[in-house]
Formats: structure tokens, sequence, C-alpha cells
């Protein structure tokens, strides 16, 4: 029996219109904003295809997807106004191919180094989840930016 994949029920809630962090459909993936937003700007990229690891893909999507998640890293980092973009395919926790894409600016955390040696219960806390006009601005900003290409 297979398990429940996180990000494909995600990507279920995209095709039936119940996923409000959704911003917008590409040929390979789909672009959401994070729930959470200790890092303004977080982005994630999801595969439309359930594969685990990249060398798996067949090369011209792979490059494709690739090309397309740099794309959606240059929308964040305009509509966001980044210092540095961090970039991260991990896939321990959801095996499912998804990018991480943080918009990161001088002195937005409480360590210097990766996002993920925050504190989880400060990341994941309630009073940075987005919602109501905040991530209705937030979509406008980014889907602004991946619409000008």
């Amino acid at each position: 029996m297979m398990e429940r994949c996180f990000i494909c029920d995600r990507i279920a809630m995209i095709k039936n219109h119940s996923n409000p962090y959704f911003v917008k459909e590409l040929e390979t993936g789909y672009v959401v904003i994070g729930d959470h937003q200790y890092f303004k700007g977080y982005t994630l990229f999801l595969c439309k295809h359930h594969e685990t690891e990249l060398h798996k893909l067949d090369e011209e999507f792979k490059a494709k997807f690739m090309v397309e998640m740099s794309r959606v890293g240059e929308a964040v980092f305009n509509a966001f106004q980044a210092d540095k973009m961090n970039y991260e395919l991990l896939g321990n926790g959801d095996a499912h191919l998804h990018w991480h894409i943080f918009a990161r600016r001088e002195g937005d955390g409480d360590v210097k180094g990766p996002v993920w040696w925050t504190d989880r219960s400060k990341m994941y806390s309630e009073n940075v989840k987005v919602g109501g006009d905040e991530l209705e601005e937030m979509k406008s900003k980014l889907l602004f930016e991946l619409d000008r290409r």
C-alpha cells in the first residue's frame, strides 16, 4: 500500500480549486505561496510528476523543470525584494519533487545559515501563517512577476 503523498494532496486541491496558496500553473509544476511566512516570500514549486529524484525525470522534462524553477526564483526575488535567494530540493519529509524557494534578507533570521537551522516553533508558528488580504497581495505580486516574462 502506497503512503499518502502530501504534495499530491496539495496538487489535487489546486485542481479542484480549493488550495488558497496556489499562484500559477507552469508546464512542469505548480507555484504556491508557503503557508507559513517566517521568511517573507517563501514559495514552493511542486513538480507535476510524482517522482522522488531529479535523475528519474526524462531529460527534456527535467531541463524544463529546472528552467521553470529558476524562473520562479527570479519572480520571488523581484516580487519580495530579496537580497539573496535560497533554493532547496530535499525530499526527506515529502519525497515528491518540490522546490523550497526562499527570499532572504540581511538579518532575517535568528541564525546565519540555512533556513532549516531556524527553530521550527518559530518557522511554523501561527503568527507567521499567511491568509486573507496579505495572502492575496503576495499571490498578486508573485503572479505579476511570473507573467512579466
